[in-house]
């Protein structure tokens, strides 16, 4: 760790040294700390020395808090949750939290012998905003929660997805993921996540529906929609991160319940 960390000033100072031109920052926000061209050229490298160092730190000693949402692209109630509660606490706690989207909640699934047929509740745009979000977590992993965001917290959660994208993940082409909405990967993943939803106990009746460290309670489900942030600060067992010192106590009580 310290060698890698010399190797990496020495590398800065070097080119700092020469003279050399450093081009300016073309990479989102999310993708600063990528790499260190980009830390130095968007000017961030001793926040992102100091961030790497903390997150080692964190992980190194204590395992993070595990939450998994169940929910649905278009349900009024995980939309509110997802972008009011989770991402901000998310975005403030993410050394210390591991965060599952699981886009399915109260769907339904057939097979035809072909392929899986699935009914949302809400309709077939929200059929096609749960995979468009699966294929995105599938192709990018939790990185994928900004894009989510970005389309969740818009007004027209479908048709702002392929910009979310492009602000958030621009190196993504939107033709992977409609590649994978249209085809087998997509229909496959649907179905996992219908089997995952499935497995839950006790069953889900409503969503968004909250698991934290494989575990749901209606008081765990109440905490985490009143007060995720001091929820999770108090549940992680190591040295609390700085965030943990603010209070967030905002209730929310919209719910698609499971019919």
């Amino acid at each position: 760790m310290k060698a890698g960390l010399c190797l990496l000033v020495l590398t800065v100072w070097s080119n700092a040294d020469s003279g050399q031109c450093v081009s300016p920052c073309t990479s989102p926000p999310s993708q600063w700390c990528s790499s260190l061209d980009s830390a130095i050229q968007c000017g961030v490298l001793k926040h992102c020395l100091e961030a790497n160092f903390t997150r080692s730190h964190y992980r190194q000693h204590v395992p993070a808090v595990q939450l998994e949402l169940y929910y649905e692209s278009l349900c009024p109630g995980s939309r509110m949750f997802l972008n009011q509660m989770l991402f901000p606490t998310w975005v403030m706690l993410q050394d210390v939290l591991n965060v599952t989207l699981v886009p399915y909640g109260n769907a339904k699934e057939s097979f035809d012998r072909k392929k899986y047929i699935f009914t949302c509740q809400h309709g077939e745009e929200e059929c096609l905003g749960n995979m468009i979000e699966a294929c995105l977590l599938e192709l990018v992993g939790i990185s994928a929660f900004q894009v989510i965001y970005c389309m969740e917290s818009s007004t027209d959660v479908i048709n702002s997805a392929e910009s979310c994208l492009q602000l958030y993940q621009p190196s993504v082409k939107w033709g992977s993921v409609m590649s994978c909405v249209k085809g087998d990967q997509g229909n496959n993943l649907m179905h996992q996540n219908a089997l995952k939803t499935a497995a839950l106990k006790p069953p889900h009746n409503y969503v968004p529906w909250v698991t934290i460290n494989g575990e749901h309670t209606d008081e765990l489900q109440k905490n985490a929609t009143n007060a995720l942030l001091p929820l999770v600060c108090s549940l992680y067992q190591g040295i609390k991160p700085d965030a943990c010192g603010s209070i967030q106590r905002n209730q929310y009580k919209s719910y698609c319940h499971n019919e």
